[in-house]
């Protein structure tokens, strides 16, 4: 963005009117390319409407009926049964600053860089760990940090539980057991991903099935946490992967439909000099809602920390 005459940095009073709309860009460039989790579910965009609540409708699948050969007869209609989900926009995040002599800091890019990708990478991380904390709702889960529903890496079937501390690392068998378990429950093979926590990729690339298929990612992969695939599932790699009662870590894998993020407020960027201070306040906010959405769309695996 060019700086016209009203931008030149002659004072304080001349940098208000340039803060808010360089500053902002910088951070939200910031906040989209550290976001891993939040930008593989569905999401929703509430900006500018009013309210605390979204409901979504989950329908049941029915049964096509064969048709009968009577002439004339009516068709047989299925009784609707499903019900609603409610997500509630109650998670408001901000990321403020007191920075000093503002005009130096805009002449020093190096810094500004610094409090831009920090105040990104701050509020994406939260927003992704919220995402991924849905996992311990999956397969019927109870939504605590004892992810009473998650299943052991090592077989993919024996569940995990935190008091016996019994998670086991990753294997091709269990694996192949958790992508098992979602196509019994007819969910879309389209899309899956699966999310793990560092220490899981260590894991990872001591199996050849892994190392075999395509490991090292384009420029693109490489930027949005993408590190390979595992028999057509697109495998991400998060630090906010959730860490469980007893101490393991919660992989996760899942379909887009499995959990939705609402936006009622983007990253938001305000600026205000304050006097007394002889320093500008930067804050940059988000006002956003996480909700399981497809049950039966997720697995969580327990692997070691």
């Amino acid at each position: 963005m060019g700086m016209g005459t009203d931008h030149v940095l002659v004072g304080q009073a001349k940098t208000a009117g340039f803060v808010p709309e360089v500053w902002s860009d910088e951070i939200i460039a910031a906040y989209k390319k550290n976001l891993v989790a939040a930008n593989l579910i569905k999401k929703m965009n509430f900006k500018g409407k009013k309210g605390d609540k979204v409901y979504f409708p989950a329908p049941v699948r029915g049964n096509a009926t064969a048709k009968s050969k009577t002439a004339q007869a009516q068709v047989t209609l299925i009784a609707e049964s499903g019900t609603s989900l409610s997500v509630s926009i109650d998670q408001h995040y901000e990321y403020s600053r007191l920075i000093e002599d503002i005009t130096e800091v805009q002449a020093q890019s190096s810094l500004r860089r610094f409090y831009t990708d920090d105040a990104g990478y701050a509020l994406s991380t939260r927003i992704d760990t919220d995402v991924l904390a849905q996992a311990a709702k999956a397969q019927g889960g109870n939504g605590t940090a004892a992810y009473n529903a998650a299943v052991i890496g090592g077989d993919g079937t024996t569940a995990y539980t935190s008091g016996a501390n019994n998670a086991s690392a990753l294997t091709d068998a269990g694996i192949r057991k958790v992508i098992q378990t979602l196509d019994d429950q007819d969910v879309p093979m389209d899309g899956r991903f699966m999310i793990i926590p560092p220490v899981a990729r260590n894991t990872l690339l001591g199996l050849s099935r892994f190392t075999e298929q395509a490991f090292v990612g384009s420029g693109d992969s490489i930027r949005n946490g993408q590190i390979g695939d595992v028999y057509g599932v697109k495998v991400y790699v998060s630090t906010n992967c959730a860490t469980a009662t007893g101490g393991a870590r919660i992989a996760v894998m899942a379909h887009p439909e499995f959990a939705v993020l609402v936006e009622q407020l983007g990253v938001r960027v305000q600026t205000q000099y304050k006097q007394e201070y002889l320093a500008t306040l930067l804050t940059a906010d988000t006002l956003y809602g996480v909700g399981e959405l497809r049950d039966k769309s997720a697995v969580a695996i327990a692997v070691p920390a």
